[in-house]
């Protein structure tokens, strides 16, 4: 039996009006009211009729930390694949870009409620997000990209299969003849940055490879990175360095060449996703692809599926190698 207001205002014993003002935001009661009011509602599973409106279908996709809006960044295909897939059900897919203080200030179930999302996909959002930390008890659809949130039956993971796509870059790399092999990708801060990394030393395990440190080194995603960090990997010798994106991967390529080493006769570098920069790199870039608009589109059948009460845990797709001129042949 579906939760009324006048439910809720009898359990905290206010009047149904003084429940309807807390629950659309009205400025005429006070601040503590409004939360408890809305506390409870989010406790006893109320959802407001603009939520239950079949002309009324509103989803979101919050980012943080994530470019989308040109075709040339990482999310661009991702939230086209969402939207594509949504619109053909007839729901509104509104964007909202939201800080660490912004979720700090606003509670996620609260939010939701308030604005009459029924649902949500999570891009670009770390470990320490606010929001990422207390969804172990949301009760709102929710799926996150390269995040995990176990035990909960509303939230979902989409991404790419990293354990698969690191054996495929090192058993590449293993059969041209390379076995000093580097690797850079980002701080550890993130799940999918660990678990690349994790994937990264399962694999070298794998073929018998030793793991040097002295040509492991951790940046921030970006061009700019591989400046404070390639120098350094690039003394110790390996023969090849794999990143943890193409824009990382651009970036050691352009600092091998202006210290003089050429790419890939002197060494080789890979990357991580197969953004446009890798066709326009000068060697283009070999990398593993990630169908970005296939992640979208799984993002938007995952969270359709828990709207209906099918619980998806893990969405994972396969990558793909992509060869192309910065990796030589030692064989």
């Amino acid at each position: 039996m579906s939760v009324k207001i006048k439910d809720i205002a009898q359990k905290l014993n206010i009047s149904v009006g003084t429940v309807s003002k807390g629950l659309n935001g009205a400025s005429d009661i006070s601040y503590e009211l409004t939360q408890t009011i809305l506390d409870t509602a989010i406790e006893m599973g109320y959802k407001p009729k603009k939520m239950l409106n079949e002309e009324n279908k509103k989803l979101c996709i919050f980012i943080t930390n994530m470019d989308y809006k040109s075709k040339n960044d990482f999310g661009y295909d991702i939230v086209l694949g969402f939207k594509k897939h949504a619109i053909r059900d007839n729901w509104k897919v509104y964007i909202e870009e939201v800080s660490h203080s912004f979720q700090k200030q606003n509670n996620y179930d609260k939010y939701m409620l308030y604005k009459g999302y029924r649902g949500a996909f999570f891009v670009g959002f770390a470990l320490d997000d606010f929001w990422l930390q207390n969804l172990s008890k949301t009760s709102t659809p929710t799926v996150l990209l390269d995040n995990y949130v176990s035990k909960n039956f509303n939230v979902s993971y989409v991404g790419t299969d990293n354990f698969e796509a690191f054996d495929i870059l090192i058993d590449y790399l293993v059969s041209l003849g390379h076995t000093k092999i580097g690797f850079f990708s980002a701080y550890l801060d993130s799940m999918v940055a660990s678990e690349r990394y994790e994937a990264f030393l399962k694999a070298m395990k794998n073929n018998n490879l030793e793991v040097d440190e002295s040509i492991i080194s951790f940046g921030y995603y970006g061009i700019d990175s591989a400046k404070y960090h390639i120098p350094k990997i690039v003394k110790n010798k390996p023969t090849a360095i794999l990143c943890g994106s193409d824009s990382m991967a651009y970036g050691a390529i352009k600092v091998c060449q202006e210290m003089g080493i050429n790419v890939p006769e002197d060494i080789s570098i890979l990357g991580f996703d197969d953004i446009d920069i890798c066709k326009k790199s000068n060697p283009t870039i070999t990398t593993i692809r990630q169908n970005r608009l296939e992640i979208g589109k799984c993002a938007y059948i995952s969270l359709e599926g828990i709207m209906r009460n099918v619980c998806i845990n893990k969405t994972t797709l396969r990558p793909k190698l992509m060869k192309r001129k910065s990796v030589k042949n030692l064989n």
